[in-house]
């Protein structure tokens, strides 16, 4: 891909938002020296806090978090924005080729990166809609 798509910190933060009054209650929990690199490893995977996951996780039954959502969303806006720069690259060879009736071989690279970025957008689609 010629542009890697902007991931992370667009739509989240790393601690849950502020609620008024507070939280009034916590929880502690125990976890073995494994258990917590693996903890903080996925909190650091997902850039949210492991009480944040903790919270997200258990609250979700399993399924996607919010997180992982904003996340997905985040990816989506940044491809979308790649897939809108390269619309005029792809006028501008599409007018090239009707008028010598030729495709350039550096346009055959970039119709590749931008088929890639299609496919890459409709796996994140697909993993959204999947409950």
């Amino acid at each position: 891909m010629a542009e890697e798509p902007v991931r992370r910190k667009v739509l989240g933060r790393s601690r849950q938002a502020n609620v008024p009054g507070g939280r009034a209650h916590s929880y502690r929990v125990k976890v073995t020296p494994e258990e917590k690199d693996r903890l903080a490893a996925l909190a650091g995977e997902q850039q949210v806090s492991v009480p944040r996951l903790l919270v997200e996780a258990a609250l979700t039954g399993g399924s996607e978090t919010p997180t992982q959502r904003r996340e997905a969303m985040a990816e989506l806006f940044a491809i979308r924005r790649v897939l809108s720069n390269n619309a005029i690259n792809i006028n501008q060879m599409a007018k090239a080729v009707n008028v010598d009736g030729e495709i350039r071989p550096e346009a055959v690279g970039f119709l590749q990166e931008a088929r890639d970025l299609v496919l890459h957008l409709d796996a994140l689609v697909e993993g959204l809609a999947r409950p």
